[in-house]
């Protein structure tokens, strides 16, 4: 485990990282509460840039932590929004006539885009398709 970092970190990536994991909802479910009081503590003594190796692996390790947590939780919404929607899309657009509209309910892309659709669409236009 002796891997070379491949950026300086600095604090404001570690108080980002922080913000962005609460809004996410991913910093209580992701990591250790040990975990959780080493960014802390990070960010208080830390002035501009983390200068121990050995902290900045220990920080990496758990940016790629929060990662891995924030990107797991967005794919469970694309499979339980997404690709259900994809296939209502799919049949509107087969009667009508789009016969090669059946290759979009296997369409990651296309299903992540109606997952990001879905998720910021105001509550007052919010319908079941």
């Amino acid at each position: 485990m002796n891997h070379v970092i491949d950026h300086v970190l600095s604090r404001d990536e570690l108080v980002l990282m922080r913000v962005k994991a609460l809004r996410r909802g991913v910093w209580f479910k992701a990591l250790s509460a040990v975990e959780r009081s080493m960014v802390t503590l990070a960010i208080r003594v830390v002035e501009k840039d983390v200068k121990s190796s050995l902290l900045a692996r220990l920080m990496e390790g758990i940016i790629d932590k929060l990662k891995e947590a924030a990107e797991s939780g967005f794919l469970h919404m694309v499979l339980e929004i997404g690709f259900p929607v994809a296939r209502k899309f799919v049949e509107i657009a087969q009667g009508w006539g789009n016969k090669s509209a059946s290759r979009w309910t296997d369409d990651l892309g296309f299903a992540r885009f109606l997952t990001i659709l879905r998720m910021n669409r105001p509550e007052a236009g919010r319908r079941d398709i």
